[in-house]
């Protein structure tokens, strides 16, 4: 039981970091994308750039993006140039900004990391001792000695933690793409998205060998943090802001 334990653990934390480094990436791809209008340094006319955003995200997740131009209208004639118009490329906006800007809001970063900090806390006192730890082990199958050994490993915390992260971003982001806020459309949101993870859990063939009563004890908290993070998501964005934070 306890390798189980391990295996879906591994699974989960793979998965969760996977998705989290391809958030990062469309995040800069939409950053950079698209064409821009900037003057040509060396006739001091417009004319129209392209970024290359692949690039540019992909760099990202090594730290630093590494930002280059991808297409000019000069080009392929003047494809020499000393791309002197980059620094205003990165700060032209794309076309289209005004028309992307009317189907999505921005994400706030400062909520969901408040909700996902309370989803969390929510997490280590539902297992903990004074609520449902001795039914948890019981149930998972583990002895108190294993407890312990999970509870000095890095992994399980790290787990426990990118999850509500990496769920409250997916409710920030259907918030978003609605234009939509308030608790209670939060709520409705991510107790939606609550359903669509369950349902996709319930269904790996590793979970189905689980006992019930361990399943109806991790979804009931997976249950009740969902409520809570949709409720701040949703409360709180666009008020608890760090502008230096929010694309």
């Amino acid at each position: 039981m306890l390798a189980l334990f391990w295996l879906v653990l591994f699974l989960l934390t793979a998965c969760a970091f996977l998705v989290m480094l391809s958030l990062v990436g469309v995040e800069f791809y939409r950053l950079y994308k698209g064409s821009r209008a900037v003057l040509c340094p060396e006739n001091h006319r417009q004319v129209a750039v392209a970024l290359d955003a692949r690039h540019a995200a992909l760099t990202q997740l090594t730290g630093v993006p590494e930002l280059r131009l991808a297409a000019c209208t000069r080009w392929p004639e003047r494809a020499d140039c000393g791309r002197e118009c980059l620094p205003d490329a990165v700060r032209a906006r794309e076309f289209k900004d005004e028309i992307a800007a009317s189907h999505s809001k921005p994400v706030y970063h400062l909520p969901v990391l408040l909700a996902a900090f309370v989803a969390w806390v929510i997490g280590a006192i539902w297992h903990s001792h004074y609520l449902l730890r001795s039914q948890w082990m019981a149930a998972a199958g583990l002895s108190r000695s294993e407890v312990h050994q999970l509870v000095w490993r890095l992994a399980p915390h790290l787990l426990t933690l990118a999850a509500p992260l990496l769920f409250a971003y997916g409710v920030a982001w259907l918030l978003a793409r609605a234009r939509k806020k308030g608790a209670f459309v939060g709520i409705a949101d991510a107790v939606g998205l609550w359903a669509i993870v369950a349902g996709a859990a319930l269904g790996m063939s590793g979970l189905r060998g689980l006992s019930p009563d361990l399943l109806w004890i991790e979804l009931a908290y997976t249950f009740l943090a969902s409520v809570v993070v949709g409720a701040i998501v949703g409360g709180l964005s666009g008020k608890l802001v760090d502008q230096t934070f929010a694309h």
